[in-house]
């Protein structure tokens, strides 16, 4: 982690480990990578049709990433993968226009608390180059999500999510 002199390195939260039971989404989704990050427009395309749901669960956003395989083992920011704005539904009984499924299938993951802008890669070059080899836990295949609730501000230093990184037991 780069450190200005004199200041400390920021302090990133200890995950808690979770057996996440099954979930239902219902969102839009676009192919991006790193270096083409298409977020915005995402999200931009999402939010005002977000009200065209019935079903919603609970009023919390999942920002959520599907990765290649191997996207981890060849890292390359350039490597393209699915992202997600969606919400958890109920049941899959009206799906709006141009909207689509997805199940996210249980599994355990490593949910940590992050408080900052959402734009801060420190949290993850913590989790995927500090964390991850530290534990007693790999990283699974299964998606990746940030849960974004009613702490969530985006950018504001202030703002609050929760980070959800797929593990299992090494």
């Amino acid at each position: 982690m780069i450190t200005r002199i004199g200041m400390k390195p920021k302090k990133y939260p200890e995950p808690q480990i979770r057996d996440m039971s099954e979930r239902k989404l219902i969102g839009v989704h676009r192919m991006m990578s790193l270096t083409n990050n298409l977020t915005g427009m995402l999200w931009a395309t999402f939010m005002p049709r977000r009200k065209e749901i019935f079903s919603i669960k609970t009023p919390d956003l999942y920002s959520m990433q599907v990765y290649p395989t191997d996207y981890f083992l060849n890292f390359n920011p350039a490597t393209t993968f699915e992202k997600w704005a969606a919400v958890e539904v109920r049941d899959f009984e009206n799906v709006p226009v141009g909207m689509e499924t997805f199940n996210l299938n249980a599994g355990l993951y490593a949910v940590f608390n992050y408080n900052g802008p959402g734009t801060d890669p420190g949290i993850f070059q913590y989790i995927f180059s500090e964390w991850i080899p530290q534990s007693e836990y790999q990283l699974d295949t299964r998606p990746h999500f940030e849960l974004l609730g009613d702490k969530y501000k985006n950018e504001d230093p202030e703002s609050e999510e929760e980070i959800w990184i797929p593990v299992k037991i090494i």
